[in-house]
């Protein structure tokens, strides 16, 4: 190769958040965790309602696991936008539904990642929870159990 050329690092392609619709925004490394904070790549604006577009009203933050990079568990920091019609007085958020599922705690690229080690690499659960941040099979599947430990 000797006319290679180069591209300047992209976050969002690295890090395969284009595939779910979103882009990255900033990161923090830290030893045990990677926080990457990113917002919907395309805006939501018109009422489904009646058609008129809406005003930006704030935003909604929501944590989810994603794919371990570089060995430490990653968190995406899903930043979207509320919207509110002055028309008919509707209220919305941006369409997440491509990053996760409704009130998933892991994005499909995560649960992608999962499925992958446990059938392709024959890892056991816990251990796919320890690579998605820590925590535990069963806080997942038994949410008294979560709130039990965290009052801790």
């Amino acid at each position: 190769m000797l006319h290679a050329i180069f591209a300047a690092p992209c976050l969002t392609t690295f890090c395969r958040l284009d595939g779910l619709g979103l882009e990255a925004v900033g990161q923090r490394l830290e030893p045990n965790q990677a926080v990457i904070e990113c917002r919907a790549a395309e805006p939501d604006p018109w009422c489904r309602k009646c058609g008129s577009e809406g005003v930006v009203r704030g935003t909604v933050t929501r944590r989810l696991a994603h794919e371990p990079f570089g060995h430490r568990p990653t968190t995406l920091l899903v930043r979207a936008c509320r919207y509110r019609c002055d028309s008919c007085e509707r209220t919305w958020r941006q369409d997440t539904s491509k990053v996760a599922a409704p009130r998933a705690r892991i994005s499909r690229g995560g649960l992608e990642w999962a499925l992958q080690r446990i059938v392709v690499d024959h890892r056991t659960v816990s251990r796919v929870a320890a690579g998605l941040g820590g925590l535990a099979y069963r806080e997942q599947r038994d949410p008294r159990r979560r709130q039990a430990t965290s009052d801790r």
